[in-house]
């Protein structure tokens, strides 16, 4: 569930600061008050999470004085603006300097709400965004969402490592769902153009010439955007569903690459869809573009493949979901452990998303299993009990997993209770935990 925003309220008059706080704490929001313009921009830093209310006329520093120095600290801080009767020019002023709006004494508490709502809202967003471009251009945190311990996955994130240093041209394929464009967007944070441009084009969202257009220009006048191959100079231009481009793109791209020097100047990433039976992205592309870009390649490694991941990723996933929706994480038993490893998943990882969203919200309800829900993603998942099966050692591993994951939730973490209830010694359970990729501290 999200946080409540915060809301400063700035005034001189402590009843008024009182009053405001004492109403919008009961419609949900944590208030924090300042007698003076000095103390609150003391506390209010550029990504204050949540907004401000300022009376105008204060002694000291005066509104329009903090509402400037608010602005040059975060312009997108929405700051509302108390004013008293008539003082309108100063009301314009300050919507000038970039306050988010204004209330005229005496005002209507609920109109007041009503704006706060607005401009929280609008806050949330730009925090959001904030934390997603950091987490985009931050290397770590992207490579901690390629999750799990399968060689499939070991191997992809030692690929990302070494492709990310180099500085030749990539191309990404596998399965739909698979992470390719959050694969692309690590190849980019782990290496050196790392902070500087991150631009991807699908070039199955446009026709033809609207795509030599976004990707080449001229741009049309009402297109106030750059062609993407100048929007991404000396960073990285991620091209999806590269097989789309037509004859005519395919040329001008392998133009740019050969206009461009070693190491070049900005770096090509290429992601394939490509699904059709008889099909391959080589016959696709022009043999000189397709080998310019292969010289790099990195497959995403399917769902299936990747053994215990499914269940520690199925575990992280419904655990996030039922944080979202303020209800408990569903219990995964031994048999539906099974099952989660042995389901063909050609969805992979975005069906596994899926899965657990659904998972999380038919257990708040008390009601359906994880096995329903298999049964009813698609046709082929039909197949889960009677597919080609997978080595007896790995439903026993998926079991044990299961096992001592669900027996840790119950006891909270405690070590000295799951070693009594399933009889193993500390170093045995120690090592066990330490193989399935278990924490105590994500129990406590």
């Amino acid at each position: 569930m999200s946080k409540a925003m915060k809301i400063a309220i700035v005034d001189d008059e402590k009843d008024m600061r009182q009053s405001i706080s004492q109403w919008l704490a009961l419609s949900g929001y944590d208030t924090e008050t300042f007698a003076s313009g000095e103390e609150a921009l003391g506390a209010l830093g550029p990504d204050y999470p949540g907004i401000v209310i300022s009376d105008i006329k204060m002694p000291g520093m005066d509104g329009l004085q903090l509402l400037k120095k608010l602005m040059g600290s975060d312009s997108a801080l929405p700051v509302i603006m108390i004013t008293g009767h008539g003082d309108v020019p100063i009301a314009v002023e300050a919507m000038r300097v970039g306050a988010y709006d204004f209330l005229e004494k005496p005002f209507n508490p609920d109109k007041m709400t009503e704006l706060a709502k607005k401009a929280t809202n609008a806050r949330r967003l730009t925090l959001d965004n904030r934390a997603l471009r950091r987490e985009l251009s931050d290397g770590g945190q992207l490579m901690k969402k390629l999750i799990g311990q399968s060689p499939a996955m070991e191997r992809l994130r030692e690929d990302i490592l070494d492709l990310g240093q180099a500085d030749g041209h990539v191309l990404i394929d596998g399965e739909t769902g698979t992470g390719k464009t959050l694969i692309a967007h690590a190849l980019h944070a782990v290496g050196a153009r790392a902070g500087k441009k991150f631009v991807l084009v699908s070039c199955s969202a446009f026709d033809e010439d609207a795509l030599m257009r976004r990707l080449f220009g001229p741009m049309m006048p009402e297109e106030t955007q750059l062609p993407a191959v100048e929007a991404a100079r000396g960073g990285t231009l991620v091209l999806e569903d590269i097989e789309a481009l037509s004859d005519a793109a395919q040329g001008r791209l392998l133009n740019l690459l050969n206009e461009q020097g070693t190491p070049p100047e900005t770096r090509i990433i290429g992601i394939s869809n490509l699904q059709d039976e008889g099909r391959t992205l080589e016959s696709a592309l022009r043999p000189d573009l397709y080998f310019r870009l292969s010289a790099m390649r990195i497959t995403a490694p399917p769902l299936r493949t990747r053994g215990e991941d499914i269940l520690t990723l199925f575990t992280r996933l419904s655990e996030q979901f039922a944080e979202e929706y303020g209800c408990d994480a569903p219990k995964v038993s031994a048999q539906e452990a099974a099952q989660l490893l042995q389901a063909p998943w050609p969805g992979n990882v975005r069906q596994l998303i899926n899965l657990a969203e659904r998972a999380v919200l038919q257990s708040r309800r008390g009601q359906g299993t994880i096995a329903s829900l298999l049964m009813s993603d698609h046709d082929e998942m039909q197949q889960v009990m009677t597919t080609e099966g997978k080595p007896l050692k790995e439903y026993v591993e998926a079991f044990e997993r299961t096992l001592i994951d669900n027996t840790m939730r119950r006891h909270k973490g405690s070590i000295a209770a799951v070693m009594e209830e399933l009889c193993l010694p500390r170093r045995t359970l120690n090592e066990k935990m330490a193989k399935y990729g278990l924490s105590r501290s994500d129990y406590l």
